[in-house]
């Protein structure tokens, strides 16, 4: 028989379903296990089956109760389900979408079997989990907004029986899905957990690419590649090596560094599929824009945000590169226009944007801003307070994720605080600058922000004063 592809890693048996990290997964019935997991390996879809098999049993005693990180999920993990119980025959009745709690507006998607027993996939809220009896799989445990207490609500769901399943990618040495592994490893398993371990480079050891290859076209550029060359191939495509590391090879990233922990940031985006872009037009709140200006080796991005209810919702995001100021005023004039305020970095070739931008709406509409140490620090903190309140939605976006996080707090030996980034191909934290504008051009109170501003074209004019009109705004700060 001829087999697709270029993978030198061939499974032991080939027509096994299962490779061998997903089969040892299905056959650990350990109360308490645990997965550590690079994404994209097949390890939710293994586990889809195990809840079909111990819930279609004869005598089965328990349903399964699934938390997946946003809707959308969770409809894809009960699509697997249904799969499985086709493949396998079993008598199974999708009873779609179920009302848990109408008060709470909680739903899930269910499936019943034969038995009598039912498998619930759910989204993230941990008020579902409450009360329910039966076995737990919590899936991308560490994306969800708050795992300690997803944890906590799922746990005494099994007392009566049933296992608890968490399978995760990581998402920052913080989160508490780091600590479940820190505690299995240094302070000697007090729980008792089952833990697994599976990188990318433990997937394509056991078959991945080869199992991969057999499902993809025979077009598919990926069927070329060897083990090595998907490795580098999926390297490449992350947004940056952090993200790499902690997505696919276990490796969590070190909020201790970092300004803004990966905690915080996951509690504030959006479910992945979500239409942030959409205003409702019942609420139509005021709308605020940060624009961090770049041209060639960093981005422009321009952020804007509805106010909502107390909430900053954001609604739009542009990251323009290697685009001509024309070019990139076609996009940036209509999101200034519709704002109610914009905030713009004056620094350096943003001085003469800023100067267009008041020319065009008016300094009372259109601000500047120049970067200083002491400005970058009063733009910063309002940032990760937002975050840290959840006053701030922001889009599930690998590349947003990773421009948030390369900001760095670090202080020089004079005791003086700056906040750093890493220059990449992508930027140079061109997103949370953009967003820390956004934020500030938000603030209600509009305090004055202690900056060195852009000195604007009626302070640097040589002629009479009195014939240009200097508000007191726009000779704000020293120059």
């Amino acid at each position: 028989m001829k087999f697709k592809g270029n993978a030198k890693c061939i499974p032991h048996d080939i027509a096994a379903i299962f490779l061998p990290y997903q089969s040892a997964w299905i056959t650990d019935d350990s109360i308490l296990k645990l997965m550590e997991k690079a994404r994209q390996i097949g390890l939710s879809w293994s586990s889809a089956y195990k809840c079909d098999e111990r819930t279609a049993a004869q005598g089965a005693r328990n349903d399964q109760w699934v938390s997946s990180r946003d809707d959308l999920q969770a409809r894809l993990f009960i699509e697997d389900c249904k799969m499985w119980a086709k493949i396998m025959d079993l008598a199974a009745k999708d009873l779609g979408e179920v009302v848990l709690d109408p008060k709470s507006k909680l739903t899930a998607y269910v499936l019943e079997f034969a038995s009598g027993k039912r498998i619930h996939s759910m989204s993230s809220n941990p008020d579902a989990q409450a009360g329910k009896r039966g076995g737990r799989v919590l899936d991308e445990f560490a994306l969800h907004p708050d795992p300690r207490k997803l944890w906590s609500i799922a746990y005494p769901g099994i007392t009566w029986g049933g296992n608890l399943e968490v399978i995760s990618t990581h998402r920052g040495s913080h989160n508490f899905f780091n600590e479940l592994i820190r505690e299995v490893r240094e302070k000697d398993n007090p729980k008792n957990i089952s833990l697994h371990r599976v990188t990318l480079q433990d997937a394509l050891d056991q078959g991945f690419l080869f199992k991969l290859q057999q499902m993809l076209p025979a077009d598919d550029q990926r069927q070329a590649m060897d083990e090595a060359a998907y490795f580098d191939f999926v390297r490449s495509g992350c947004a940056d090596e952090e993200s790499f590391q902690q997505e696919y090879m276990c490796n969590p990233a070190d909020d201790d560094t970092a300004f803004l922990e990966y905690e915080v940031i996951a509690a504030c985006e959006y479910a992945s599929g979500a239409n942030w872009q959409g205003r409702d037009p019942l609420t139509h709140g005021r709308l605020y824009t940060g624009i961090d200006i770049g041209r060639k080796k960093d981005l422009t991005v321009a952020w804007q945000v509805e106010e909502v209810g107390g909430m900053l919702l954001t609604r739009r995001v542009e990251r323009l590169q290697n685009m001509r100021k024309s070019d990139q005023e076609k996009v940036l004039y209509p999101m200034i226009a519709e704002s109610d305020r914009t905030c713009i970095d004056a620094t350096g070739l943003g001085i003469g944007w800023a100067d267009d931008a008041q020319d065009k709406f008016g300094s009372y509409r259109v601000e500047a801003v120049t970067f200083t140490p002491k400005v970058k620090e009063e733009l910063a903190y309002p940032v990760r307070s937002k975050m840290e309140d959840r006053k701030v939605r922001i889009p599930y976006d690998p590349k947003i994720r990773a421009g948030l996080r390369s900001v760095t707090k670090q202080t020089t030996s004079a005791g003086n605080i700056r906040f750093t980034a890493e220059r990449t191909q992508d930027g140079h934290a061109d997103e949370f600058w953009g967003l820390a504008l956004a934020i500030h051009a938000a603030s209600s109170p509009r305090a004055p922000i202690e900056y060195t501003g852009a000195p604007s074209r009626a302070e640097r004019w040589d002629g009479n004063p009195q014939d240009k009109d200097v508000t007191a705004s726009e000779t704000s700060g020293a120059w």
